[in-house]
Order: structure tokens, then C-alpha cells, then sequence
């Protein structure tokens, strides 16, 4: 899939914009997003949308994820999460091992590394479910 491809105008012309070598990346972190999406049932649809300038994937039923590179961190990229709920607290007593963390607030990843796709999956899963799971000890996990 390239850029192209993103119907929203909006988060077509945000990725358009990153350097080649990210553009890369976050749209694999893209399809991450939405394929673990439809993977989950109770999801239904993603809205993607920009948030703070960010390209962002929503479901009725969840708390946003958010995707950004910043030209400050050349080398990082990260997803973002709504810092008052408990979603990056969780992901962390799950996977602080696997994961690096920025604050409440993100996951944040270097792009010359791998992603740990099936930490990442779950924390996407998790967020995508917020609302329904937020009252389980881990969200459910």
C-alpha cells in the first residue's frame, strides 16, 4: 500500500510529507493498525482522521491511537495514546520488557529496529477496545 492509496486527504498529504524512509514505516504501522482492527470483531470500522496534525485511527468503541514521526527525533517514530486513561500503564506491566515507553502517553519505536509486531497488535487491540474493556484489571489482557 502506498500514500496514495489513503482516502482521507488529510493523512494522505501528512504522510506524503514524511521523509521516504519514514513514510515507509508508519505506513506498515498503518496497516498494522487497521488490520488488527478488522480482526477484531466487536471493532466494526476505523475512522482515520488527523488529530493534532496526526494521522489517527479511531473505533466507536475505543480511545484513539495516533501515529507520528518528528523531525527533532530523526531516528524514533511512535504511536500515541490518550494520556488520561490507562492504556500505556498497562502495555507497560505487560510488555516493559519488549516495549519502549514515552510518559503515559506513547510507544515510542527506532526505525532501525523491528517491531515486536505481536505486543504491538495487542496494545492496538486493547486501545481499539478501550471502552468496553477499561473497567478489567489490564484491560482484559
Amino acid at each position: 500500500m502506498s500514500a496514495a492509496d489513503i482516502q482521507h486527504p488529510g493523512v494522505r498529504e501528512k504522510f506524503l510529507a514524511y521523509p521516504d524512509d519514514v513514510r515507509g514505516t508508519l505506513l506498515q504501522l498503518r496497516e498494522l493498525i487497521l488490520e488488527t482492527a478488522a480482526g477484531i470483531d466487536d471493532v466494526g470500522s476505523v475512522e482515520e482522521t488527523l488529530k493534532w496534525g496526526e494521522p489517527s485511527y479511531v473505533s466507536r468503541i475505543g480511545s484513539t491511537v495516533r501515529i507520528d514521526w518528528k523531525e527533532h527525533s530523526p531516528h524514533q517514530y511512535a504511536m500515541y495514546f490518550h494520556c488520561g486513561t490507562k492504556l500505556v500503564a498497562t502495555f507497560r506491566e505487560l510488555y516493559r520488557d519488549q516495549l519502549r515507553f514515552e510518559g503515559n502517553r506513547a510507544l515510542v519505536f527506532d526505525l532501525a529496529e523491528r517491531i515486536d509486531e505481536d505486543a504491538v497488535r495487542h496494545c492496538v487491540a486493547l486501545t481499539l477496545r478501550y471502552h468496553k474493556v477499561k473497567h478489567l484489571p489490564l484491560l482484559g489482557a
